[in-house]
């Protein structure tokens, strides 16, 4: 079976305009069985978004439309493919009982969401969108004092984010879980990077968790690997933690990216 488990939408502010239609007919045009939409669920509102544009995540004044637009693509498509309806939901350090709150309000409704840590706090006590820019993982460095302690944060705090408590809607599959290294060619990773992953995949196998293998990160021209890497990609296939392909597409024409470049082997049917 052929699933696109992460896929944005026109509800993303900094993704693109294209309609829910023009995502669901390039899926059907690449055979694909599945398709889970899941844009960046709203921020918790006490929350500062570090990006220039306040646009990481979608307002929640427009949770009800994006659920109702989806309700009704899955109803228009129901003979052609299968459509869940999902978020890519943030952890934040310091904002989880928000978080979980947010969940207990449309947890019900969703079919499949995607964990994923795209903010980082620093010893200044500043938060960081750690994939925004190259810029902005400079900024991140400065703050933490070298690539070498950033990492040890990011590994930290997805941890965390693996162990938190959000609730019985806590989205079960973790979000491209080496976004660290989506500069990894302007800020080569620090040796030993990948010492923490075994004891990560053991509890998120542990947890009876799902992974995102995701595509996108072939496309970023500091990055040219998936999230995560091929090896630790076979980790956790050999440890028994299910990958579900994600494309992370922003547009309808991203459906599908990175899927020819992965090892397909290790997809979850």
């Amino acid at each position: 079976m052929i699933t696109d488990g992460h896929v944005h939408t026109p509800y993303c502010p900094h993704g693109s305009s294209d309609s829910f239609k023009a995502y669901v007919e390039q899926a059907l045009k690449q055979g694909y069985q599945t398709i889970t939409f899941t844009e960046h669920a709203p921020l918790p509102e006490s929350f500062h978004d570090p990006v220039p544009d306040k646009d990481s995540g979608m307002k929640r004044s427009l949770m009800e439309s994006y659920i109702r637009d989806i309700q009704e693509i899955k109803k228009e498509y129901q003979e052609d493919i299968d459509i869940l309806l999902g978020l890519e939901v943030d952890y934040i350090e310091g904002y989880q009982q928000q978080t979980s709150r947010f969940l207990s309000d449309y947890g019900d409704v969703l079919d499949d969401s995607i964990l994923s840590l795209h903010f980082l706090k620093g010893p200044s006590g500043r938060y960081h969108c750690i994939d925004f820019s190259e810029s902005a993982f400079q900024k991140v460095v400065e703050d933490f004092g070298s690539v070498d302690k950033v990492y040890q944060g990011y590994f930290s705090t997805l941890e965390k984010s693996i162990q938190a408590d959000l609730g019985p809607y806590k989205p079960t599959r973790i979000g491209h879980m080496t976004l660290i290294r989506k500069f990894h060619h302007l800020f080569p990773s620090p040796a030993g990077w990948d010492e923490s992953i075994p004891e990560l995949l053991k509890l998120i196998k542990q947890k009876n968790y799902q992974l995102d293998y995701n595509g996108a990160g072939y496309y970023k021209p500091a990055c040219k690997e998936s999230y995560p890497p091929h090896p630790i990609a076979t980790q956790a296939y050999q440890a028994g933690i299910p990958l579900v392909y994600g494309s992370d597409a922003h547009t309808s024409s991203a459906i599908g990216q990175g899927l020819d470049q992965i090892d397909q082997t290790l997809i979850t049917d």
